[in-house]
């Protein structure tokens, strides 16, 4: 492919020239984004089977044959759907009992494709909050083309209309919770100094109905450093708590329980996740926690009697503790048990704890299917009186090779009954699945998984897709991806998935052992899975290329700079790239606790080393690059992408640019958006690393 047309010069006097790109919606920035837009689309829609390509992927996600998310509320299981037919989406509900059929019986509540055309608006699904109980009402939160900034509205669920003199809020990154059907806790943009430097909520009102907004009375106020202020309700009849707090950074909260219009500051460690449920507090611990003449170890989950904890007590039943392969990756809570979902070297095992006759608390294993990646959701409504799902709930199965399958759990027998599972997308015969491990810089085992196109061979010839992401306690866990399955290993393509530090493979210590000034080692890592493929002779540079967003195009903004002779290929999505600017750039300040602060001299010493988009130089032969970012992503700013292409488009680097005008963090609006992203970006991919058999 030909180079994308130079932007101008890079001027040696100037330090950032391109800080005009930083404009979203500027004529001129917008004219250079559409210029680069069209090159892109030529060069890569002319790739042979680009059409076919991207005509399956739609296929894909728009199939039926997809397993429906639910959530439980009273009667009813609710889900939100996008198909060809709907590509804005039904909100929509169901029974368990219908459910379980092959082809449930859905009744539509909200049309979304029918309100953006009569509303004229792009109109894009952000949520719902439901009373609950007997109450019919809920806010619907709505979002302009995909952004995180969301237009609440209050709908009735027994009219399926919107209440014209109901609770509504403008466009804004809000914070709502239900208190009861007459009263909100609401955080938003209520004026000067009411959001944080990360651009969240800093103030936490009471809202009653009938009144203006302007009126809602002050409950909590946070810092303006924090990331944000939020409000938590448990509507648990007896056990009714409001919970408000701050966030300082991404990792760590204050919280406080707020009760007679007074706030009752809870104590615990800072970086601790603490939940109540029912007569039960829950405590996740992120670092190691000395109290009551114990220490509990990091990641370890504890359970104690709330009223015994707010008066001080420290006694715990651990639910969980962790080994050096075993981490804790979720739990959840039926009406008398705790469901853990346990990561044993990345894949899930499922354990239940209930409390025996004596109040001692009892652990057992529950028979999943193994190895991949579980995730369980209990059904329990708290507030249905004698609740006849109580102990029911959903349980997931899905590996790189195996479609996802859906099982419906008893937690008083552990009987399994599987009722939904999504057709395969493609032949995985003959394909396999293996889980290596590299050596990184400083000794550290990375495990890595690798998927066997069939009839592949270990002769460094395979293209071969790496992935990975590695911040945030974020973990890579298995997938069945059928997209990846049709447009990759269906034609020959590795792919790979790297557990690189930063996530939370290994619970908070693997993430923990990645941040600010060691956020090297996620990048270390990731070159030494890089390095042992080309060791183990699955592939080699020329046909290596690899793939990540957001923090995972940080990820590859980094290791382009650092290695580029170990690539051929780079597709950086929706990334962070001048992290000189990153913490002054939309939601960017929130993650100052992952990276630093680049405006503390010493923090900006390391946070120099490694940022992609002033290390990348003249001179140098760099891989070529895809950058994939969204006009409306209002989370990581287009700003990076668009910067760091032209910095390189500038120094005379072969790249390649595209940014969908709406679509937000996720870069598409509708399902036909991400296919035409997808076949883009695997048409670039063919077209590096080697071509495309036809089919």
């Amino acid at each position: 492919m030909a180079q994308t047309a130079a932007a101008t010069p890079l001027p040696s006097t100037e330090e950032d020239p391109f800080l005009w790109l930083e404009d979203v919606e500027g004529e001129r920035a917008l004219n250079w984004v559409r210029e680069h837009n069209a090159t892109s689309r030529k060069l890569l829609e002319a790739e042979p089977g680009f059409a076919d390509t991207r005509q399956s992927l739609q296929a894909i996600l728009d199939s039926k044959e997809r397993i429906p998310a639910v959530v439980r509320r009273g009667d009813w299981l609710y889900n939100f759907w996008r198909d060809e037919k709907n590509p804005r989406g039904l909100w929509r509900r169901t029974t368990l009992q219908s459910f379980q059929l092959a082809a449930p019986t859905w009744d539509v509540i909200l049309d979304l494709d029918a309100l953006a055309r009569d509303e004229k608006e792009n109109w894009v699904w952000g949520g719902v909050q439901q009373v609950g109980g007997p109450s019919n009402r809920c806010l619907i939160s709505l979002s302009r083309g995909g952004a995180d900034a969301k237009v609440v509205r209050e709908f009735d669920l027994a009219t399926r209309r919107f209440l014209a003199d109901g609770f509504s809020l403008p466009e804004a990154k809000s914070e709502v919770e239900w208190l009861d059907q007459d009263h909100l806790l609401v955080g938003t943009d209520f004026g000067p100094s009411a959001l944080t430097d990360s651009g969240y909520p800093r103030v936490i009102k009471l809202w009653k109905r009938g009144t203006p907004l302007s009126a809602a009375s002050t409950v909590y106020e946070g810092q303006k450093a924090d990331v944000a202020a939020f409000a938590s309700v448990d509507p648990t009849p007896g056990f009714e708590r409001v919970v408000v707090g701050r966030s300082p950074d991404f990792y760590t909260n204050e919280m406080a329980l707020w009760q007679d219009g007074k706030l009752l500051p809870i104590d615990k460690p800072l970086d601790a996740q603490l939940s109540f449920w029912r007569q039960h507090v829950l405590i996740k611990l992120r670092s190691d926690w000395t109290v009551a003449g114990r220490t509990w170890p990091s990641g370890a989950l504890l359970l104690g009697d709330a009223a015994a904890y707010l008066k001080g007590e420290r006694h715990f039943t651990a639910l969980f503790t962790p080994t050096s392969t075993r981490s804790l990756d979720a739990y959840t809570t039926t009406g008398q048990q705790v469901l853990l979902s346990v990561m044993d070297n990345v894949a899930n095992r499922v354990v239940a704890w209930r409390q025996g006759a004596q109040g001692q608390w009892v652990e057992r294993a529950i028979d999943t299917p193994f190895p991949g990646t579980l995730q369980v959701q209990a059904l329990h409504d708290p507030q249905v009186a004698q609740d006849a799902l109580a102990e029911q709930y959903l349980l997931s199965y899905v590996d790189f090779l195996t479609p996802d399958s859906l099982y419906l759990g008893d937690a008083t027998t552990d009987r399994l009954v599987k009722i939904k599972s999504r057709p395969a997308f493609f032949d995985a015969n003959g394909m396999k699945v293996e889980q290596h491990f590299a050596t990184s810089k400083d000794g550290t085992r990375v495990p890595y998984f690798v998927v066997w196109p069939r009839g592949a061979k270990a002769d460094g010839s395979n293209p071969t897709l790496l992935y990975g992401y590695g911040g945030f306690e974020v973990s890579m866990q298995p997938w069945y991806s059928a997209s990846w399955g049709q447009a990759w290993l269906a034609h020959g393509g590795v792919a790979v998935v790297a557990n690189i530090r930063g996530g939370g493979e290994y619970g908070p210590a693997w993430h923990q052992a990645a941040v600010k000034a060691n956020k090297q080692h996620s990048y270390d890592d990731f070159i030494a899975v890089a390095e042992d493929l080309v060791a183990r002779k699955i592939t080699a540079p020329k046909h290596l290329g690899i793939m990540g967003g957001s923090n995972g195009g940080l990820l590859m903004g980094a290791v382009l700079v650092q290695r580029p002779d170990l690539f051929n290929a780079v597709v950086c999505q929706v990334p962070l790239l001048d992290m000189k600017r990153f913490n002054k750039l939309l939601a960017g300040a929130s993650w100052m606790a992952e990276y630093g602060n680049p405006d503390v001299p010493a923090e900006w010493a390391y946070i120099s080393r490694y940022s992609p988009y002033q290390n990348v130089k003249v001179g140098v032969t760099y891989p070529k690059v895809f950058f994939v970012t969204s006009t409306r992503d209002d989370r990581v700013h287009p700003g990076h992408a668009r910067k760091m292409a032209a910095r390189m488009m500038a120094q005379g680097h072969d790249v390649l640019y595209y940014e969908n005008i709406e679509g937000g963090h996720g870069s598409a609006a509708n399902n036909a958006q991400l296919a035409d992203r997808q076949a883009l970006e695997f048409a670039f991919l063919w077209e590096q690393l080697g071509p495309m058999p036809q089919r």
